[in-house]
């Protein structure tokens, strides 16, 4: 509304030519109440004026002279093209009324004035004017308003549309969208347009019942109290896209409020989970399954099988664990390399998926160990069936970039409840089962028993009492005496370990070290084993016995985890100790666990002078290559091939290969283990260096070891060493009779004559001395005579090899002869001077093959008998 105070302080402006008028109407105005009255004479400065001052009214003049009123006019209406001229038109010419206002002006008063007229005319054209620029300004605020709600709006939109959140808008009323947000639209696939036009159960965001029971949830504990909505309530589940396919999503629900009680919108924000999901079930396949293989790993078996136990609680049923150890999968492992050891590993695992069924679990559980858990009824023939079945898994080679690779499996087998009735105790038990499957020759299968739980505590009371025995100074070193063959006397000895535990005596290697091994413990024990040695070797430099070399045995885990290099230098300081009188043993295993840093830390060994052999020489790896990449002084022959080496031709062919390539490689040879005269005259004879063995000395105390060393003992010389070799006669017969028969004939022609009644006995002849002719029965227990000339054709390629025998079947002897294993056949009874003719003529032979000082045919010295 326009106030008369409004009317009173407008801007008015007079313009007339005559001052008399101005001041005629400039009184009227005044007088009135008019406060902003402004005038002139000058029709020129009206449309400066008013462009300066936004005159509300101008009271013009027509007719001026120098400027019309209409000109004024035509001067304004620049000024006021969004509006219309505020200009009241003064004339005394009534023709010029109608034209005034076709110009421009808004009304006109007549001259002479008439004051009433001339006020209500002003009054009327202010209120006018006032209103029409009040609506103006008011439209401009609108405008305004409207531009700055647009804008805000499309900030909203923008920052909606920008977020990659989905964002919907439901009214409450007619439970539809009221809008979407473009991240919607990617979220959906859905155009702005086609999703607006669905309903939101549509897209997965609820019945109109649930949506409903989302904003009275909302609003009701506000309502209540009056208060503002509370916080967003957050909830999962999975949205539909345009195409059908689900999308998991993070839902934000809240409440808009639209006047001061009614609640009118939901705001709901979804946010894509998808990459979180994704991520938890990498996490929680991570955290359950094998990294390498894929299996199930620990974990998630124990788990497993924990549920398993359950159900078989309420079926009755049985479950069965097999652990499934690989054999020996760590020599494949260091030979060919980490990368080829994951491979054979996958490819054991698809072969063990194979072999079970689908309702059967297979896990991994470390390392070369697997798991399978079978749900079966109380038959176990099912356990045995499956056990065999992975046995056979394994016997097709695996192929392994250009490398064949066969495996063996120890199994063993435990069954709920008849063994354990939870998870640990279960698998516990059949590893322990897998064990002794390992200790019985691998490739096996063992069931769980109770013995087999007594063997696993004695295990834990053995690791603590050796931890125990290394604190409380339990341990002790023996010594065993090396000696050389050229001199027959003591080269040195061995370190062997001894335990003194209290309450059993003294225990052996055997049965602790493996226990050291599998704990970590040998490499403190090693360290040990080293000091000790050294101050034993000082002790005895300091007294009468003397210089004694020791030779100590380090293990692999030494290598890898203790500091060798330091601990020996170590020792040999501490003691002042020689280093040429310390000699290092190690296994090949140990020598390959890490290649490049056991020829360093050897080489640096070797420079102080300490001597290194490799013990168990021919039972680890085949390739011989190392001999020349590590600085080895000796080779130690392992005693499975000394053992039979006078019976057995492998293991005697091994021996000697072993002996002759040492040798070529100028490396010495000590052979372990010699228990008897002719296994150490074998080794003699086929210039081995240096022996060790019980044949000689068992392992003594330190005390009882230098009291020998004192006394000059060594091995008793060598019964061949003659001028010439003698013509020497082997008869072996069972019949003591014929033996002597065969004696006397013989006796005469100056031969040395040995006799045996057994194979073996003759074995034992032969390794003791040189033979040219052997006579053997044919039929005798345990071996035939043409299996036993067999074995000294592998043996001893050069004696002269004859039957004598009275059996009538010929076939094995002819066999025999055809193969080269037999000289002659002769038949008992015989001719005496024919037979002692064709004895005759064996040696002729043998000497005419091989070569002597004697004439061919000329008889050697009578020499005294040597009877087996």
């Amino acid at each position: 509304m326009i106030s008369k105070e409004d009317i009173l302080n407008a801007k008015v402006l007079i313009v007339d030519d005559q001052p008399v008028n101005v001041q005629l109407l400039e009184y009227l105005l005044k007088s009135t109440g008019y406060t902003a009255v402004s005038s002139t004479t000058d029709p020129r400065v009206v449309a400066p004026w008013h462009e300066q001052n936004r005159y509300d009214i101008i009271l013009l003049d027509l007719h001026m002279p120098g400027m019309s009123g209409f000109e004024v006019m035509e001067a304004l209406k620049p000024l006021e093209v969004e509006a219309y001229l505020p200009v009241l038109v003064v004339t005394a010419e009534p023709a010029k009324k109608m034209a005034a206002l076709d110009a421009g002006a808004m009304d006109f008063v007549s001259k002479p004035f008439d004051p009433v007229e001339v006020l209500t005319r002003i009054r009327n054209m202010l209120e006018v004017r006032l209103l029409h620029r009040e609506a103006r300004n008011y439209n401009a605020l609108l405008e305004q308003t409207v531009r700055e709600r647009t804008a805000e709006l499309q900030r909203f939109r923008s920052a909606m549309d920008a977020t990659a959140d989905a964002i919907f808008l439901i009214d409450t009323g007619s439970l539809a969208f009221v809008d979407v947000n473009e991240g919607a639209c990617r979220m959906l696939g859905w155009p702005r347009a086609e999703l607006l036009a669905h309903a939101p159960a549509r897209v997965g965001l609820g019945s109109r019942e649930e949506l409903m029971a989302h904003a009275a949830i909302l609003n009701a504990p506000q309502a209540a109290r009056g208060s503002e909505p509370r916080a967003p309530e957050l909830r999962e589940l999975e949205l539909t896209r345009s195409d059908l396919a689900a999308v998991p999503v993070e839902l934000y629900w809240q409440l808009q409020l639209e006047g001061e009680t009614a609640w009118r919108t939901l705001i709901c924000v979804a946010r894509d989970i998808t990459e979180r999901r994704q991520a938890q079930e990498r996490l929680q396949h991570m955290a359950h399954y094998d990294s390498l293989t894929g299996l199930p790993n620990r974990t998630l078996f124990y788990q497993t099988l924990s549920e398993a136990i359950e159900l078989a609680q309420d079926k009755e049923w049985r479950i069965v664990v097999l652990f499934i150890g690989l054999d020996r999968f760590k020599n494949i492992n260091d030979s060919l390399g980490p990368a080829k050891g994951d491979q054979l590993l996958r490819e054991f695992s698809n072969r063990l998926v194979q072999c079970v069924r689908i309702r059967d679990t297979v896990g991994r559980l470390g390392g070369d160990e697997f798991g399978l858990i079978l749900t079966m009824t109380r038959d176990q023939q099912d356990a045995v069936y499956v056990a065999n079945e992975v046995r056979e898994a394994l016997r097709a080679p695996f192929e392994l970039d250009g490398h064949d690779a066969t495996l063996t499996a120890s199994i063993g087998i435990a069954v709920y409840p008849d063994d354990a009735t939870d998870p640990d105790t279960l698998v516990k038990y059949a590893d322990t089962a897998m064990g002794r499957a390992k200790d019985a020759g691998r490739d096996g299968y063992r069931f769980f028993t109770a013995g087999m739980n007594v063997q696993v505590l004695a295990r834990l009371d053995l690791e603590m009492a050796l931890r125990r025995a290394l604190e409380q100074d339990e341990l002790v070193l023996y010594y065993q005496p090396k000696v050389n063959l050229h001199t027959g006397r003591i080269s040195g000895a061995e370190a062997l370990l001894r335990w003194h535990r209290p309450g059993y005596g003294i225990v052996y290697p055997a049965e602790f070290v493996s226990v050291l091994e599998d704990t970590g413990l040998i490499v403190r024990v090693g360290a040990w084993i080293i000091d000790t040695a050294c101050r034993q070797i000082a002790a005895w430099a300091r007294s009468a016995v003397g210089p004694v070399t020791v030779a100590v045995n380090v293990a692999s885990r030494q290598f890898v985890e203790g500091d060798l290099e330091s601990e020996v230098k170590e020792a040999l300081e501490r003691h002042q100790v020689p280093a040429e009188l310390l000699e290092l043993e190690l296994t090949e295993t140990a020598l390959m666990s890490n290649t490049e840093r056991t020829i360093e830390v050897l080489g640096v060994l070797k420079e102080l002078g300490i001597k290194v052999a490799i013990d168990d020489f021919g039972t680890g790896y085949s390739s011989l290559a190392y001999l020349q990449r590590f600085p080895i002084d000796k080779l130690k022959i392992d005693i499975a091939f000394v053992r039979d080496i006078t019976t057995n031709p492998n293991d005697a062919a091994i021996a000697l290969a072993i002996i002759s390539m040492a040798h070529s490689l100028k490396l010495r040879v000590i052979a372990e283990g010699v228990e008897s005269r002719p296994q150490l005259e074998y080794l003699r004879r086929n210039r081995c260096d240096e022996i060790q063995g019980f044949f000689f000395s068992r392992p003594l105390p330190a005390e009882e070891m230098g009291a020998l060393v004192a006394s000059g003992k060594g091995v008793p010389p060598d019964p061949n060493r003659a001028a010439e070799p003698p013509q020497t006669l082997l008869l072996v017969d069972d019949d003591v009779n014929v033996l002597s028969s065969l004696h006397r004939l013989f006796r005469r022609d100056g031969y040395r004559i040995l006799t045996a009644v057994s194979p073996a006995e003759g074995f034992e002849l032969l390794a003791l001395h040189p033979v040219q002719v052997v006579v053997c029965d044919q039929r005798m227990p345990i071996m035939s005579g043409t299996e036993f000339l067999s074995k000294v054709k592998e043996m001893y390629p050069d004696t002269i090899r004859i039957i004598l025998s009275g059996y009538t079947g010929l076939e094995a002897v002819l066999d025999s002869i055809n193969r080269g294993a037999i000289y002659r056949f002769y038949t008992k009874p015989w001719d005496d001077t024919q037979l002692r003719d064709n004895i005759r003529l064996a040696f002729h032979h043998y000497w005419l093959m091989h070569g002597s000082g004697r004439r061919a045919g000329e008889p050697g010295e009578d020499h005294t008998t040597l009877d087996a």
